[in-house]
C-alpha cells in the first residue's frame, strides 16, 4: 500500500529520519567511504562474468541437463571411499616398461618440459639404469629414444589412474601406494613420498637423490607391502584413508601442504603390522623413523584418495563439475565431468609465497604437480580454515585461512558430508568446483603448493599460494556451451 493511499509521510522522509543502511556491490572504495562516515554497509560480493563469456555462460546455465547431471556427479564423488589395499612396483601395478615415464599435469613433449620436470626425468633415467650420467640421460630424452632404439614415452599420471606430487615422475621400478574405492572397486596410485629438500619430485637428481630412491625400492617398498597386505587381510581390514583424512582436518591439517596429523595417524596404524613381520629390526626402525619424521609422508595417500573421489564423478554429460586440476610446470590443465578426457589448459603461474634460505621469486619455476587434486576434492587451499597454522608455511596472515575457505564456497556446488571444518561449525569443506560459477564470478580456485627451483637439479625453493589461469575455465565453458542442450 502506497504512502499516498495511507496518508502517511512520503517515503523519502523516512529515509532521512531513520537509521541509514546501504547495500553495495562492486569495488570496495564506496564501501570504505560509507563506513568511514559511520554508515552501516551490507556489501554484496558480486562481479560480472569474465569478459567475452556471456553467451557461453547463458547457454550453459540453460542446459536442461545441468542440474541433474551435477547432482549425479556430486553424489558419486561424495560416496567414494578410499582404503589402502597394496603397495606395488609401477611395473606390476601399471604395466610400465623401461623407457616409459609418467609425469604430473596435462600431456607435454620433452622439448617444452620445465626445469623440475627435466631434472626428475634425468634422475629417473639414472635410477632405472638407462643412463650413466645427467648428460647421457638428457641426450636420450632429447632424441626421444633409448640407446637401444626403443622410444621414450611420456604420459600424464592421470591417464593411468595415478597422481604424482610436483614433477610427479613415476618409472617402472618405483613402488606405489594402491588405494581402492570399496563402492566401485576403482583404484588409484601414487608414489612413496621421498621427504623434503633435494628430492626427485622437485627436479633434483644428484647422488643423494638416487641413493634414497634405491633405498625406497629395496627396503621401504617391500616392507610397506608386507605390512599393508597383512593389515588388509586381518579382521581390522585395510587402512581407511578417507577416515584418517576426515580426522586430520579436525586436528589442524588441510591435506596438501600440512599433513602432520595425518602422517602420525597413518604411522600409528602401520607400526603394529611392521613389528609383527619378523623383519630385520634395523630396517623396520629406519622405515618408521623415516615416515614419522616426514610430515608430508601422508600427502601421497591423500592424493590418490582425492583421485578416487573425483574420478567417481567423471563422464556425466552436461555436468560442469571439475574432476581434475594438474600442472606440469609449463601448463596448467583441468578436466571437467561433462567433457570427457579433454584437457583445458593455460600457462602455469608462479606461486606467491615464502622462500627457503637465499632463494627468491626469480629462482621459482611456475606451478607444478598433480597435488591440486586435493583442492579439486575440497581439501588443501579449500580447507585452509581447518589449518590456520598453514599460513606460517605458505604465507598470509591470520585471516587468510578462513577468508580463503569462505571464498571457495562461492565457486563450489556442494559441501562434503564427511570432510568437515571444526572452526566453521563442522561445516563440510567446499566441494565440487563448478566451471559455471568460476566464470560467472571471476573467482579462481585457491591452491596451496610447494615451489620448485626453475633450474633442473635445484630441488625445493619455497612454498606458497597460487591460482589456475582463467584460460582453463573459459576454454571449458566454451566446450560445455557447444554441447549444451536447450
Amino acid at each position: 500500500m502506497s504512502d499516498q493511499a495511507t496518508g502517511s509521510a512520503p517515503s523519502v522522509d523516512k529515509l532521512l529520519t531513520g537509521p541509514t543502511s546501504v547495500v553495495t556491490a562492486g569495488v570496495d572504495i564506496f564501501d570504505d567511504a560509507l563506513a568511514a562516515q559511520g554508515v552501516h554497509v551490507d556489501a554484496v560480493d558480486w562481479r560480472p562474468a569474465v569478459d567475452g563469456t556471456t553467451d557461453d555462460v547463458n547457454a550453459v546455465a540453460r542446459d536442461r541437463r545441468r542440474e541433474e547431471a551435477n547432482r549425479r556427479a556430486l553424489d558419486a564423488m561424495k560416496a567414494a571411499g578410499a582404503v589402502l589395499t597394496d603397495v606395488r612396483p609401477a611395473s606390476d601395478a601399471l604395466g610400465l616398461r623401461p623407457g616409459t615415464f609418467l609425469h604430473a599435469g596435462p600431456p607435454i613433449e620433452f622439448e617444452r618440459a620445465s626445469g623440475p620436470l627435466t631434472g626428475a626425468l634425468i634422475g629417473a633415467m639414472i635410477f632405472e639404469g638407462l643412463a650413466g650420467s645427467a648428460e647421457h640421460a638428457q641426450a636420450q630424452l632429447t632424441a626421444g629414444a633409448l640407446d637401444s632404439g626403443e622410444p621414450i614415452v611420456l604420459e600424464p599420471c592421470h591417464h593411468h589412474s595415478a597422481v604424482g606430487p610436483m614433477a610427479g615422475v613415476i618409472s617402472p621400478s618405483m613402488w606405489l601406494f594402491e588405494l581402492t574405492d570399496p563402492s566401485s572397486s576403482r583404484r588409484a596410485y601414487s608414489s612413496l613420498n621421498e621427504g623434503l629438500g633435494k628430492v626427485l619430485r622437485y627436479g633434483a637428481y644428484g647422488d643423494e637423490v638416487i641413493e634414497r630412491l634405491n633405498w625406497l625400492r629395496d627396503t621401504v617398498g617391500p616392507l610397506l607391502a608386507r605390512a599393508v597386505r597383512r593389515r588388509a587381510e586381518s579382521d581390522a581390514g585395510p587402512i581407511d584413508v578417507r577416515n584418517i583424512s576426515a580426522q586430520m582436518l579436525q586436528m589442524g591439517d588441510e591435506g596438501h601442504n600440512r599433513n602432520r596429523a595425518g602422517t602420525m595417524m597413518f604411522v600409528r596404524e602401520l607400526i603394529p603390522e611392521l613389528l609383527d613381520l619378523g623383519a630385520d629390526a634395523a630396517d623396520v626402525a629406519a622405515v618408521v623413523r623415516f615416515a614419522n619424521t616426514n610430515d608430508h609422508f601422508y600427502l601421497n595417500l591423500v592424493m590418490p584418495q582425492c583421485k578416487l573421489t573425483t574420478d567417481a564423478g567423471r563422464d556425466v554429460p552436461g555436468s560442469t563439475i571439475v574432476v581434475a586440476m594438474a600442472r606440469n610446470g609449463t601448463d596448467f590443465g583441468i578436466q571437467v565431468s561433462g567433457t570427457g578426457d579433454t584437457w583445458f589448459t593455460g600457462p602455469a603461474q608462479v606461486a606467491d609465497g615464502l622462500f627457503l634460505g637465499n632463494y627468491g621469486p626469480d629462482d621459482a619455476n611456475p606451478d607444478i604437480g598433480d597435488s591440486a587434486i586435493t583442492e579439486t576434492a575440497g581439501m588443501g587451499g579449500f580447507a585452509m580454515a581447518a589449518a590456520p597454522a598453514i599460513v606460517a608455511f605458505v604465507g598470509g596472515d591470520e585471516n587468510t585461512a578462513r577468508d580463503t575457505t569462505s571464498r571457495m564456497y562461492q565457486i563450489t556446488a556442494d559441501e562434503h558430508p564427511v570432510l568437515q571444518i571444526p572452526s566453521m561449525g563442522f561445516r563440510g569443506v567446499p566441494f565440487g568446483i563448478d566451471v559455471l560459477q568460476v566464470v560467472k564470478s571471476g573467482i579462481l580456485p585457491q591452491i596451496n603448493t610447494g615451489i620448485a627451483g626453475r633450474v633442473a637439479g635445484t630441488g625445493q625453493v619455497g612454498a606458497g599460494l597460487v591460482n589456475p589461469p582463467m584460460d582453463c575455465f573459459t576454454g571449458a565453458i566454451r566446450a560445455l556451451s557447444a554441447a549444451a542442450e536447450q
